[in-house]
């Protein structure tokens, strides 16, 4: 019988993404969504029907230690990819980023100890390294977290760390750079962009245009997990290792070239109410992926522009772009 593998976080962005990948593999999926009064699977009802027929989805919440528990019971790798993601909400609620990503990775940690998983793998963020001081950014750079939210996860990646050197659970921490695709929330930059570009926006508003990222396509970002989850356990197991493409963008040229690939002539403008606060913008973020291509071969597939235009497709699909309201892209 095919091992049993479970998805924390799977009903969100990546997590949705990564539950495909893994049913295309062959994999047998149990995947956690949050619970809701609206019973929904968030984006898991999104996926086709021959998917979703070989998931078994468990409504819960890795802030209840039960929930994490049931989750992982019987699995032989666990994928923990719940958090809280938006640094702008993380301003005003950085209690809620704490109780989510640090009591929630504690509590799968706990799950994980308890059940004897032989793998976890943890999801971190570029954002935990703060501006670069030196580029491409390797797993030895400097770490500073410039917002709540990468507080929070610095404070998971560290609990994550902990447990491996104290109770040998192994676990492998996976750190992607800025992950785009369908699906993704429009308070990030490429969605908030394209979703804008195809509401009819003729002012595309925006934070600030000068920092630069290096922009991964979520299909990498899925295989970049399975890559750590399926790799031999001495070649990844205690690890930390980052998922990016080694090419970083302004966010401005990011957003001409998207205003460019739908045909638009919308002007982009710099929103002081989308600047984050003094000292806490993250300037540049571009990733040294060569130990994870070392340990694993992995490798990105997609360029930028293939991913682009795959997103912007999906955004321009009216049925899509229904799932967004127009605050999210209006503020």
């Amino acid at each position: 019988m095919t091992d049993l593998v479970a998805v924390t976080g799977a009903d969100g962005f990546i997590g949705s993404h990564l539950v495909e990948a893994l049913v295309r593999r062959g994999h047998r999926v149990r995947a956690m969504a949050l619970y809701n009064s609206f019973g929904s699977w968030g984006w898991l009802d999104s996926l086709p029907s021959d998917v979703l027929d070989r998931v078994e989805v468990i409504l819960g919440d890795v802030r209840d230690p039960t929930s994490a528990r049931e989750l992982v019971d019987g699995a032989t790798v666990v994928y923990h990819l719940a958090a809280l993601i938006a640094i702008p909400y993380s301003y005003r609620a950085p209690r809620s980023y704490v109780d989510a990503n640090v009591i929630g990775t504690l509590n799968v940690l706990d799950a994980v100890r308890a059940c004897e998983t032989p793998r976890l793998v943890h999801t971190s963020t570029s954002e935990t390294y703060g501006t670069a001081r030196t580029v491409p950014i390797a797993e030895t750079h400097p770490l500073q977290a410039q917002s709540p939210y990468a507080a929070s996860k610095l404070a998971a990646d560290k609990l994550v760390e902990s447990y491996h050197l104290s109770f040998g659970v192994p676990a492998v921490t996976l750190r992607p750079f800025n992950t785009f695709g369908p699906r993704q929330s429009a308070r990030a930059v490429i969605p908030t962009i394209a979703s804008q570009v195809a509401a009819g926006r003729r002012e595309i508003k925006l934070g600030a245009l000068d920092p630069t990222r290096d922009f991964l396509y979520v299909a990498d970002t899925a295989e970049a997990f399975v890559a750590v989850g399926t790799a031999p356990a001495s070649a990844v197991v205690g690890g930390l290792f980052n998922a990016g493409t080694g090419a970083e963008v302004s966010i401005g040229r990011l957003a001409a070239d998207i205003v460019r690939l739908m045909g638009s002539d919308a002007e982009i403008v710099e929103d002081a109410q989308r600047l984050r606060p003094k000292d806490s913008e993250v300037m540049r973020l571009v990733a040294d992926a060569s130990l994870l291509r070392e340990r694993t071969g992995w490798q990105p597939t997609h360029t930028r522009d293939e991913g682009l235009r795959t997103t912007i497709e999906w955004f321009s699909d009216p049925a899509n772009l229904a799932h967004y309201k127009p605050h999210e892209y209006n503020r």
